[in-house]
């Protein structure tokens, strides 16, 4: 599992990854981007969420290994 998440302190709401991932990613009050925790969490890399990642200007979205359910045996 992969966890999605934006970097608040770099987000400056250009949008872009929600208008390539909207199923993945929201916008708050302010217009800043988020993932909502029940969609942080996923299997695999989707094309549309790669496409938001090489897109966001300022870098702020991090997809990592999802430590809650990595290989304690790996």
């Amino acid at each position: 599992m992969q966890h999605v998440t934006v970097d608040s302190t770099r987000c400056q709401g250009h949008a872009r990854c929600f208008a390539f991932a909207p199923d993945v990613f929201d916008i708050d009050d302010e217009g800043y981007a988020f993932v909502p925790e029940d969609k942080s969490r996923i299997a695999e890399v989707a094309e549309d969420v790669q496409h938001a990642v090489v897109n966001c200007p300022e870098r702020a979205i991090l997809i990592k290994a999802d430590p809650d359910t990595e290989d304690p045996q790996a």
